[in-house]
């Protein structure tokens, strides 16, 4: 256990751990996404990246209100497993010197974080199943439903453009 996180000794508990992950982890999103967007040099994959982030405050906003809906306080854990991801992101960007390569790596990058978050949002949603809160479900779907889409909107990028560019 860690020092700061009271324990989960039941699925609501592990539930609602599992939103502050999110809650965190999609704010460290928001974070970043700007300068993924500013980098990108291909034009589909700037625009990929500006539209993700309007989604994904919106996404945080979602999860707020799950929280509320749960009675829950709205509050971040430190995700370790996204500031990894980020971290291991940020550093290959910056080992980048040609911008097309660059932007296979963020592209890459992105669709690591679109992993962890729809494993993640499926969690939650079978939790929240059954745990009774099929409201809460239904809000995190729509949350999973648009990580699936940029994960696939990623991926026809990447074949359609970025990857032929970057060989």
């Amino acid at each position: 256990m860690s020092l700061f996180s009271k324990p989960i000794k039941n699925l609501d508990d592990l539930f609602v751990h599992t939103l502050q992950d999110i809650y965190y982890a999609e704010n460290q999103i928001v974070k970043n996404l700007p300068t993924m967007a500013e980098k990108a040099e291909e034009p589909d994959l700037k625009a990929a990246f500006q539209h993700h982030l309007t989604e994904t405050e919106g996404h945080v906003q979602r999860l707020e209100r799950v929280f509320q809906m749960h009675g829950q306080p709205v509050k971040g854990v430190t995700c370790q497993a996204m500031d990894g991801i980020l971290a291991e992101a940020k550093e290959i960007i910056s080992d980048c010197d040609d911008p097309e390569v660059r932007d296979a790596a963020m592209l890459s990058a992105a669709q690591a974080v679109e992993h962890y978050e729809i494993t993640r949002y499926g969690s939650l949603i079978a939790y929240a199943i059954q745990l009774g809160r099929p409201d809460c479900a239904a809000v995190l779907k729509q949350t999973l439903d648009e990580e699936k889409s940029a994960d696939q909107k990623l991926t026809r990028i990447a074949q359609k453009e970025v990857n032929q560019h970057a060989a």
